[in-house]
């Protein structure tokens, strides 16, 4: 997890030994794949399905949990409670306990503060927290450190990404440390003479916070529970660390006989993550959910992993769908389901497959013509250039986590996103307020390099970045091509932002801004108090039916359908490139997208040398997957431009 997410082809599904359909409605979205999740119950495979609806899957289950709608992860967490107790805790299944030893974070030591006379979970331990970096010269700052049984001494286990660069790699998840000796992670603290503090740590609690759709629960908003702990000696000073696995079945609300009030000792008790808990919250019976947790479990034992959650979009569309994901994600981990064929996770959402990547990347990037490209993420995209910050009501406050750091909190969402892209951590477009090409013939007439010459500027001022200020006119997006993409019908978020501010045409935008209620307090974006409207001069449309972007735009370049045109094609529930030949010709003036971007590429060469010469561009390239730039921040947050770095 952190990498790119893969899934298996939809054959798999014959491999399982348990099913769980989650917001998915294999029958009637996947009608081609159906048959193998029908046929795979014949071999005695049982299925469940979680959906608030009577769906198409609820038909074919052996048991249907209706949760109420928006509680997937209260039914998730109350899912692993059950596993956590039976599996980890009352008895240790050894398929498990070498799983999670290997493959997961639960080995992994967590640094302890103290906030407000409690203690928080701080970061992870890294090697260069300790005297002499425990022996690691490569990227110490970058290595979790475990507590290995085996010497009864502190290790930096092989597989954090600190081992993945430098001239010492050694990044691979065998049991060794850096130096290549065996080891063997405990897990827990808990063990008489493992632990020689019992930490009470606190936990935030959001369940209780009223809602439309479901009942919270009265608890405080921070749960204190007791985890086991060692001391241990750093460069400086000492700290209290504890293992991820005590910390997750503290957070669990699992009591481990350290006296804890706040844990539970039997299901019916009311305390978060319990399934009463998760009953009054959700509406399943906790019978049914300690049934489907012991099933999905003791089936994962017997078939090292072969329990799977098949999960679909329907999920998605809560805010704070992640944690209905991790909540899943958690049960699979807990049983080594991930990574086993017939077992593990399989989110149908998207197109996505890891396997054709890289060759898809030069493609898509066109690489073999220009580097680096310039990327960008849809979301923070729309959200600036629709000015949908402008109207942004949820404040950052809102959504904090009441153990969370001091800092200054305040200020906006678009605050926030700006600084990410400040700091690297999200592409940005436009990226600079003063044009690349004027930017390059400054830095080569002052003689610096390129990169040296727009850092002292960004520094100083002299240039700032577009996101800073999206009402600026030189940093309005000007032209857009939508290629068989609704964008304002259904795949655009806030359609009458997109009609007003983008397009400055007629619009449905009823509510007023921030601006005119007297509520701006945006700390990083510039506030224009009169919102531009129409940032666009050109909007061209390609696709092979009149949709509602074709409606708008400017001109509407039609497209081959998939029978008139040869084509490459792939999916996520199968590793395979389809090459697809065509069986018609294009009618009327119709083209492949091939030939329509080919015509329109050929028509700017003609041109580009009327309009411009060899030019030298600047080009910022943020954070990239599986780079060394990954490392450039370590341990805190700090931003260049308040001259933290």
């Amino acid at each position: 997890w952190g990498e790119q997410t893969d899934v298996p082809e939809s054959a798999d599904w014959y491999n399982a030994g348990f099913l769980m359909l989650w917001g998915s409605n294999v029958p009637q979205t996947r009608t081609p794949d159906a048959h193998f999740y029908t046929e795979v119950r014949y071999k005695g495979t049982k299925s469940v399905v979680v959906s608030p609806d009577y769906s198409e899957a609820a038909k074919f289950a052996d048991l249907w949990l209706h949760p109420k709608q928006g509680t997937d992860a209260a039914l998730a967490m109350a899912l692993g409670h059950v596993i956590l107790r039976e599996y980890h805790l009352d008895r240790q299944v050894s398929y498990f306990e070498d799983y999670c030893r290997k493959y997961s974070d639960f080995p992994m030591l967590v640094m302890l503060t103290k906030k407000d006379g409690r203690y928080v979970p701080d970061r992870f331990l890294r090697a260069s927290d300790l005297k002499d970096d425990l022996g690691e010269a490569n990227n110490p700052d970058w290595k979790t450190v475990a507590f290995d049984t085996k010497s009864g001494t502190y290790v930096a286990p092989q597989g954090s990404i600190g081992f993945r660069w430098g001239d010492d790699g050694q990044w691979n998840l065998e049991e060794k440390d850096g130096r290549g000796k065996d080891v063997e992670l405990a897990k827990s603290f808990i063990a008489a003479g493992a632990h020689d503090a019992v930490a009470d740590v606190a936990f935030p609690y959001f369940g209780n916070r009223e809602h439309d759709y479901f009942e919270g629960t009265d608890h405080d908003s921070v749960l204190v529970r007791k985890v086991p702990a060692r001391k241990l000696k750093l460069k400086k000073g000492e700290v209290l660390v504890a293992t991820v696995f005590d910390l997750f079945a503290a957070n669990y609300g699992l009591d481990r006989g350290l006296g804890d009030e706040n844990s539970a000792r039997s299901y019916d008790e009311g305390l978060p993550y319990t399934p009463a808990w998760a009953e009054k919250i959700t509406g399943v019976p906790r019978d049914q959910i300690i049934a489907v947790a012991r099933e999905f479990a003791t089936n994962a034992e017997k078939t090292n992993g072969r329990s799977m959650v098949i999960l679909g979009a329907g999920l998605n569309h809560w805010y704070h769908m992640d944690m209905n994901y991790r909540g899943i994600i958690n049960m699979l981990v807990m049983c080594g389901c991930i990574g086993q064929s017939g077992g593990g996770w399989s989110h149908y959402v998207g197109q996505e497959k890891l396997r054709p990547q890289t060759g898809w990347t030069a493609l898509a990037f066109a690489l073999d013509w220009n580097r680096p490209p310039r990327h960008m993420n849809s979301t923070s995209f729309f959200y600036a250039h629709t000015d949908q910050w402008r109207y942004e009501t949820v404040k950052v406050q809102d959504i904090l986590s009441p153990t969370a750091p001091e800092g200054a909190w305040e200020g906006t969402m678009i605050d926030y996103n700006i600084r990410a892209e400040r700091m690297g951590w999200l592409p940005s477009a436009p990226q600079l307020q003063t044009n690349p090409l004027e930017l390059a013939r400054e830095a080569a007439a002052s003689g610096k390099e390129p990169k040296d010459f727009i850092a002292n500027a960004l520094k100083n001022g002299t240039v700032t970045m577009s996101c800073e200020d999206p009402d600026h006119e030189a940093n309005w997006p000007r032209n857009m091509f939508v290629w068989r993409s609704n964008l304002l019908g259904s795949s655009g978020k806030g359609h009458e932002y997109f009609l007003k501010h983008l397009l400055g045409t007629s619009n449905g935008l009823l509510g007023k801004d921030l601006g005119q209620e007297g509520a701006q307090e945006s700390r990083e974006a510039v506030w224009r108090e009169n919102a531009p409207e129409g940032k666009l001069d050109l909007l061209v449309t390609l696709d092979f039916r009149m949709s509602t972007t074709c409606v708008y735009s400017d001109i509407v370049l039609p497209t081959a359908t998939w029978y008139e045109k040869n084509d490459l094609n792939t999916s996520d529930m199968h590793p395979f490139i389809h090459p697809l030949s065509s069986a018609a010709d294009p009618a009327w003036e119709a083209r492949s997208d091939w030939d329509i971007f080919k015509g329109i590429a050929k028509k700017f060469s003609e041109v580009a040398p009327e309009v411009l010469g060899v030019e030298k561009d600047i080009v910022l390239v943020p954070t990239l997957h599986d780079t060394a730039g990954e490392l450039a921040q370590p341990k805190d947050v700090l931003d260049w431009k308040k001259g933290e770095v």
